[in-house]
């Protein structure tokens, strides 16, 4: 039974792994896993879970430490691409060591990759420019035109690194996520009226983003105040935008 449940957001309270065979076929699965890297109780790797996704279609935030000792568990996972998250502050653990203010998020597939669902997303902060045809870089092979750039500075391809502030002061979660780094990735993967999962819901910020922009969602959450603190949040007020 759900924990919570809307017209656009279900919440289940649990172990991903024992709820995840039971869900439909999603058209996303986009989630912040824990990476595995400190100390505290809840930031433990979770096995298996990506063996048993009802999608052929991820987006995972993690660190690069992540991803490489983890390797395995994406064994059945193509890389797509990946994005810079960068965040207006950051940890610094070490004197020794670059402040890291950005994390990555990486899409992975399964199967055909012209059979995933992908819609470019553009920003309007393109510069008018001189356009200068010039020769395909070898290294590159057979790249086709770019039709967002434009002479009179129209819409441009959104870019790989995002900034984006984090939730740093009125988060609910240890490791919440802004709306605002994770809309762009639901406007590349979803289709309209189409279903976002999110495994590991903390509370709620990919549940939050898809409703925001029409989408329906999927979140399992094993903390029951985090899903207390989602289900809070689901049940106030936003706007959609059409």
């Amino acid at each position: 039974m759900p924990y919570y449940q809307d017209a656009a957001v279900t919440i289940y309270q649990g172990d991903c792994r024992d709820i995840l065979p039971t869900l439909p076929r999603v058209d996303l699965c986009l989630t912040d896993p824990p990476y595995g890297e400190t100390s505290l109780p809840w930031d433990r790797w979770v096995d298996g879970w990506l063996d048993i996704l009802s999608t052929d279609n991820l987006w995972c935030f993690g660190s690069m430490r992540m991803f490489m000792e983890r390797v395995s568990a994406f064994r059945s996972w193509r890389l797509a691409q990946d994005i810079v998250w960068e965040k207006h502050n950051g940890s610094g653990f070490h004197a020794d060591r670059f402040k890291r203010i950005h994390e990555h998020v990486c899409q992975f597939y399964r199967g055909e990759w012209a059979n995933v669902y992908k819609k470019p997303v553009t920003t309007p902060d393109a510069v008018a420019r001189v356009i200068r045809t010039k020769a395909h870089p070898p290294h590159m092979g057979r790249i086709e035109a770019t039709p967002y750039v434009s002479e009179d500075g129209g819409p441009r391809l959104q870019r790989s690194i995002i900034k984006v502030r984090s939730c740093h002061g009125y988060a609910d979660h240890p490791t919440q996520k802004p709306v605002g780094i994770i809309i762009p990735l639901l406007e590349y993967s979803v289709p309209p009226n189409g279903i976002v999962l999110d495994p590991f819901a903390g509370s709620g910020s990919t549940s939050d983003a898809a409703r925001r922009i029409g989408l329906r969602s999927i979140g399992i959450e094993i903390d029951e105040r985090a899903c207390e603190a989602a289900a809070k949040r689901m049940s106030q007020a936003v706007l959609v935008v059409p």
